[in-house]
Order: structure tokens, then sequence, then C-alpha cells
């Protein structure tokens, strides 16, 4: 096992960094202006083309751009996956 596997996750960072075209599984935590917001973190990922009612569902998106200094980006939606436990 080498230190850079052993060290992986040990270090988390309150504002994740996600690349174009990365698959993540959201939850809709809000609205910004209109349109769905999913927050991982300190990171806020908006959701433009979600549809009606996906505030605390779960959603499949695809990273469409990212702005790492901001901790900002914007995703398409793809699928709704689930439900809120609350």
């Amino acid at each position: 096992m080498s230190v850079g596997s052993y060290l992986r996750g040990l270090f988390r960072t309150s504002t994740p960094a996600f690349e174009e075209g990365q698959e993540l599984s959201v939850f809709v935590t809000g609205y910004r202006d209109g349109t769905a917001v999913a927050r991982i973190g300190d990171t806020v990922i908006r959701v433009p083309d979600a549809p009606n009612g996906a505030l605390d569902k779960r959603v499949l998106v695809r990273v469409t751009e990212f702005d790492a200094g901001d901790s900002t980006g914007r995703a398409e939606y793809l699928e709704t996956v689930g439900e809120s436990a609350f």
C-alpha cells in the first residue's frame, strides 16, 4: 500500500472540487434565483435544468463547469435517483 493511498480521505475539505464531465449523486438543497442548488460541503453546484419539485431529492448530475477558486459550478440534470430520508 502506498503512502498516497493510505492518506487518501484522511484530510477532507469542506470545499471539494470537481471536473467537467464528472457525474455526481447530490441532494437538491434549495433554490437560488429560481435555479436548483446542490451543496457538497461549502461547494455550491447550480442545476438549472432540474425539474420542478426537485427540492430534497437526490439527483444524478454531470458537471458542466467548475471554478475551484470560488467552489462553485454548474451541472446538467440527468435523473432523479432518490428521496430525502427526512
